[in-house]
């Protein structure tokens, strides 16, 4: 009975008090309760793992050299109350000792249960843990209350697991994250400076203004060479052209798959959405190394036109299907983060609806009221306080025309860009001098030995099956997303 009863006092601790502040909070004699149950269940990680009051397994995955749990936490739905209700959220760890530094992962969207490893991970030879984002299925409150979708609430997200773990994880600890992962990193270190020892965000886009769009107008007009931007233009515009026959060929494959356009409103809206999305995906992900596999626009046929938008842009995306995993992003961007939207004037007199704002990818039942402020503090705030953290951007990726800067209030902290990288960009592709910069200062926020950080060498070896060329988070998934 007493047991019982300080497994469930320590489970209304961890979900927290509200302060003056709005931030929930627990007190150190409540933590150490927690550390207490755990060594009382033993020394093997998954026995303290699940010692944690609301942790529970999903399921273990062997991988040589490493122990990895799928977890589920439970969490308030409301961190400002957090009696009023809570859900299951899912988290993985990826576990390589307790005596190593911690790599708090997001991708800021879904969570893979398949073991693998962020850079900064490898760097550090370190564990890593892993969030699946608020609202993201299957981490999402029954019945959903949009409303708590927001930064704050996600980044309170990750200092309550951060709270659990750190008495288990006890060394040094970084998040990371790439795209909307490192946007992600960013927020949360904005709400809680405290947790991180370093943050190392990818190619986080930074939407300060969200009607001020003009940064990617100049990234467009300038980025890779004039024949290369003059041949995706073309091939663009003559698909606008073709707008009949193609579109014909897109109802062909609607009717084929199902698909449905309730959302978007209509399948021309979606199908024009897909068109205007093909240069930027064709930036994102590929770049001028492949711009000559880009067919010529007049003497290609309808089949190729078709074909090539499909396979930079996908015809999918905008289809109630393709969106509907995503609806928590295109609310987040409906609500904060902001869109991006450019001119494209060499589709003039083509384009019906031009770029649409992210409102229009949200089920219409979904209230959403933009909050032009979030943004303005979160790039205020880094600007004048950031510590210990590292952007990574690549030069030829438009979500990078609009990035992070760090002022003289910052203090160790650094924004580079990869030469002629994409979305993936990373470290290991920065110029010598800034990859040997970063992996110092990677190491060095890890707590790791002066030897280790003055070789400035990642520590673990690279693993084909746990190091993916491009990280997870910023697969080459269709639709305008960062």
């Amino acid at each position: 009975m007493r047991k019982s009863l300080r497994l469930m006092l320590s489970l209304s601790v961890l979900i927290g008090t509200v302060g003056s502040t709005g931030v929930a909070t627990a007190t150190a004699a409540d933590t150490e309760s927690v550390s207490t149950v755990a060594e009382t269940q033993g020394s093997d990680i998954k026995d303290r793992l699940l010692a944690i009051p609301g942790m529970s397994l999903i399921e273990e995955k062997p991988y040589a050299g490493y122990r990895f749990f799928v977890l589920n936490y439970e969490q308030p739905i409301d961190h400002k109350r957090p009696w009023a209700g809570t859900f299951q959220q899912r988290i993985s760890v990826l576990h390589k000792g307790t005596d190593r530094p911690t790599v708090f992962r997001t991708s800021g969207y879904g969570l893979s249960t398949t073991p693998s490893r962020a850079e900064p991970t490898r760097i550090v030879d370190g564990n890593q843990i892993s969030m699946e984002y608020r609202f993201f299925t299957p981490s999402r409150p029954a019945p959903a209350d949009w409303s708590k979708l927001d930064i704050w609430q996600a980044a309170s997200d990750q200092h309550r697991i951060f709270t659990a773990l750190k008495k288990v994880y006890g060394e040094n600890w970084l998040s990371t994250g790439g795209s909307k992962g490192g946007m992600t990193a960013t927020y949360y270190e904005r709400f809680y400076p405290r947790d991180m020892d370093g943050v190392v965000a990818y190619v986080a886009p930074n939407d300060v203004v969200n009607k001020e769009d003009s940064a990617y107008d100049r990234f467009f007009a300038n980025v890779g060479t004039k024949e290369c931007r003059d041949r995706l233009n073309s091939l663009q515009r003559e698909a606008l052209l073709r707008r009949g026959p193609l579109q014909e060929k897109f109802k062909t494959w609607a009717a084929a798959e199902g698909a449905t356009f309730n959302t978007v409103g209509s399948l021309d809206k979606a199908w024009e959405a897909t068109v205007l999305d093909f240069v930027w995906g064709f930036w994102q992900y590929y770049g001028e190394d492949v711009c000559d596999t880009i067919p010529e626009a007049r003497t290609a046929s309808d089949d190729v036109v078709y074909d090539t938008i499909d396979a930079y842009a996908g015809w999918s995306a905008y289809s109630d299907q393709g969106l509907e995993y995503y609806t928590p992003y295109y609310y987040q961007a409906a609500t904060e983060l902001g869109s991006p939207s450019i001119r494209q004037p060499h589709l003039a007199g083509l384009s019906r609806y031009g770029y649409q704002p992210a409102s229009n990818f949200v089920p219409r039942e979904i209230p959403m009221t933009f909050k032009p402020w979030v943004m303005r503090d979160v790039d205020d705030w880094v600007r004048k306080n950031a510590h210990r953290m590292l952007f990574v951007y690549g030069q030829n990726d438009p979500w990078g025309a609009e990035p992070f800067r760090v002022d003289k209030g910052a203090r160790d902290s650094y924004v580079y860009y990869a030469p002629g990288g994409n979305h993936g960009a990373n470290v290991a592709g920065l110029v010598d001098a800034e990859r040997e910069k970063a992996t110092a200062r990677i190491l060095a926020w890890a707590g790791v030995d002066a030897p280790a950080v003055e070789a400035a060498q990642p520590l673990a070896r690279f693993d084909a099956r746990l190091d993916r060329p491009v990280d997870e988070d910023v697969t080459k998934e269709h639709g305008l997303r960062p």
